[in-house]
Parts: C-alpha cells; sequence; structure tokens
C-alpha cells in the first residue's frame, strides 16, 4: 500500500512538474514565433519551433505519466519524430531565406533570446531531478539542455548581425540550431526504440 501511494505521489509530482514547463514553452514559442517574423531572423524562428517541439514533448511526457514502458517508449518515439520533422524545416527555411536575402533585427533578436535563456534555466532547474528518468522525462531534460546552448547561439549572433551588419550569423545560427534538434531527435528514437524492444521482450517472458 505505502509503494502505490509513493508512485501516486511521484506522478502528481512529475504531473504538476509538466505542466509548468509545458506552459513555459508554449508562451515562449508564441512570443519568439511572432518576434521571429517581426525581426526577420532564422534562428528566432528556429528557436521558437524548437519551444513547440518541447511543449510537445511536455504534453506527450504527461500523457506517459504513470503509464507502462511501452506507452513511455511510443511517446517518446512520436516526440523524437516530430522534433526531427520541426528540425528539417528550419533548415528548408534556412535555404529560402539564403536565397531570397534577409535583414534581421539584431536589438529584438538579442532582448528575445535573453528572454527564452531565462525561461529554458528555469525549465532546466526544474527538470534537473529527473535527469536521469524514465525515457520521457530525461528526454524533456536534454531539451531543456539543448535549448540554453540554442539561446546562447542567438544572442551570439544578435551581437554579430549587428557588429557586421549582415544576415549570414542569423542564417548559421538558424542551422546550427536545427542541426541540434535533428541529432536529438535522433537520439531519443533510438533510445525509444530501445524501450519498446525492452518491454516487448520482458512480456513475451511473462507469457
Amino acid at each position: 500500500m505505502s509503494s502505490c501511494c509513493a508512485a501516486e505521489a511521484k506522478n502528481a509530482s512529475e504531473r504538476k512538474l509538466l505542466w509548468i514547463v509545458l506552459i513555459l514553452n508554449f508562451s515562449m514559442f508564441v512570443i519568439e514565433f511572432i518576434a521571429g517574423w517581426l525581426a526577420n531572423s532564422s534562428g528566432l524562428l528556429a528557436d521558437s519551433l524548437d519551444m513547440l517541439a518541447d511543449a510537445a514533448v511536455y504534453s506527450l511526457s504527461l500523457y506517459a505519466v504513470g503509464k507502462s514502458l511501452l506507452y513511455k517508449g511510443r511517446a517518446a518515439l512520436a516526440n523524437g519524430y516530430l522534433q526531427l520533422s520541426l528540425g528539417l524545416l528550419v533548415l528548408v527555411d534556412v535555404a529560402r531565406r539564403i536565397w531570397l536575402g534577409s535583414e534581421p533585427q539584431s536589438e529584438l533578436m538579442l532582448s528575445i533570446g535573453f528572454m527564452a535563456l531565462i525561461v529554458n534555466m528555469i525549465c532546466f532547474v526544474l527538470l534537473y531531478q529527473f535527469r536521469q528518468g524514465d525515457v520521457n522525462l530525461k528526454a524533456s531534460w536534454i531539451c531543456t539542455r539543448n535549448d540554453m546552448l540554442a539561446n546562447i547561439g542567438i544572442i551570439i549572433s544578435a551581437v554579430l548581425v549587428g557588429q557586421f551588419d549582415a544576415a549570414w550569423p542569423d542564417w548559421v545560427i538558424g542551422s546550427v540550431i536545427a542541426g541540434i534538434v535533428i541529432h536529438s531527435s535522433l537520439a531519443i528514437i533510438n533510445e525509444a526504440k530501445v524501450s519498446i524492444q525492452s518491454d516487448a521482450v520482458a512480456d513475451k517472458n511473462r507469457t
């Protein structure tokens, strides 16, 4: 009985945490996406889509809390494929801007980049205790860690855009963020497949 109560308390705590980071990331996605269009910035748009992917990660993680390894593995697999799709879309957007040209606004990039970094630092601290948890919570922590690196990259690119009065630093950081998202998504997909296979083997052994 005590173990059941402990499990329920742990699940409730995980759900509360995931709701908090979900709301923070989705709110930041809306702000950053709008700012990205206004600033004509591939980097901000890339990071906003990354925020949206994270919000999806947390949504699916909420779905998986308290469920079996099979459900958790499937949720993580969906997360991975979603992030992979968004990463590829960002690369297409960067290529489009290189072809058509763009004039990113460095001041807006800088202010929104700092805002996004603060939000991700809060999420990072909240999720730190779950960095060695199940596949979904671990994926959530990895996403937040990568986002912090991407935010720092946006801040640096904003400074370079203003310094050189050129768009190429924005294109570079947009491509780098897309690469980070794609790399992380492949790692999540592989780990999710291992989790699903392990659960299938365990279920076969039970029968």
